[in-house]
């Protein structure tokens, strides 16, 4: 058994112990004896909306326009505090909403990303579609040993079932590392965060396995799009071929409504 197996299991084990003794609420608003209310969990039930304009360090400032990213609901209010309780006070109960959300996610973008993966080049000798690999942020050890696991992952991980199951073939991988340096992004300003990333982020693996791979990044949050610019750039430097993001919510950004996380106007990947 890997050791972050291991982890959850104990995590699992002390929710299930600590119920029996303190009443359950609900992660988004703590209304008692549910985990997730009605409610807090009808706002993980839209469909992705593109949210990179508001997110001002996946502006690349060379030329080339930002990262295409979609995200299911506004980081805002419930949805900011059923996301705090999930990665941050052991709330392994609100998983398998997330994981619904995510894989609700992966059969929306699927129409979205097929057209993408049908004009990249093929190796030769392939048909079809080449296989979507689905990445999630890394985070740091320090945070991986205080959840249990990675959480991340098991988004990405849905979102690659979604993926499939709208006919693309996904696969989800983690292949991206934290360094050593740096610390968890929660907390720091939009300067601070770029700085934090700052050459942390690597591809792991064998070198020149993910050249030409199409990807979709995956995290839970989208605030500045520091975490996904560091992400596409190891990617990148690994020859894989970034097509777009995915976040379970976004940050509104200045001046906008959080009723609305992307522009009203922008679809698709062009």
């Amino acid at each position: 058994m890997r050791a972050d197996e291991d982890g959850s299991g104990v995590r699992r084990c002390w929710a299930d112990l600590v119920g029996l003794v303190l009443p359950v609420t609900c992660g988004g608003c703590e209304a008692l004896d549910v985990a997730l209310c009605d409610d807090c969990a009808s706002r993980l039930l839209g469909r992705p909306a593109r949210c990179e304009q508001g997110a001002g360090r996946l502006d690349r400032l060379d030329g080339r326009g930002p990262l295409p990213v979609w995200a299911t609901t506004p980081y805002t209010g419930p949805v900011r505090e059923l996301v705090v309780a999930w990665k941050d006070r052991g709330r392994a109960d609100l998983t398998p909403a997330l994981e619904a959300a995510a894989m609700r996610a992966g059969r929306a973008l699927g129409p979205e990303l097929g057209p993408a993966l049908d004009v990249l080049p093929r190796a030769p000798g392939s048909r079809g579609r080449p296989t979507l690999l689905v990445v999630p942020a890394p985070s740091t050890r320090a945070a991986r040993r205080r959840r249990g696991e990675d959480l991340v992952g098991r988004l990405a991980r849905a979102v690659a079932s979604g993926l499939t199951v709208a006919g693309v073939p996904a696969g989800a991988r983690a292949c991206l590392g934290r360094r050593g340096g740096g610390r968890d992004q929660v907390g720091l300003s939009g300067r601070a965060r770029g700085r934090n990333l700052a050459g942390q982020v690597t591809a792991r693996g064998v070198p020149g396995a993910l050249a030409g791979v199409p990807v979709l990044l995956v995290d839970d949050v989208l605030t500045t799009g520091a975490t996904f610019a560091a992400c596409e750039d190891a990617l990148l430097d690994a020859g894989a071929a970034v097509l777009a993001g995915w976040a379970l919510a976004a940050t509104p950004p200045p001046g906008r409504s959080s009723e609305a996380i992307g522009r009203p106007d922008a679809a698709g990947l062009a």
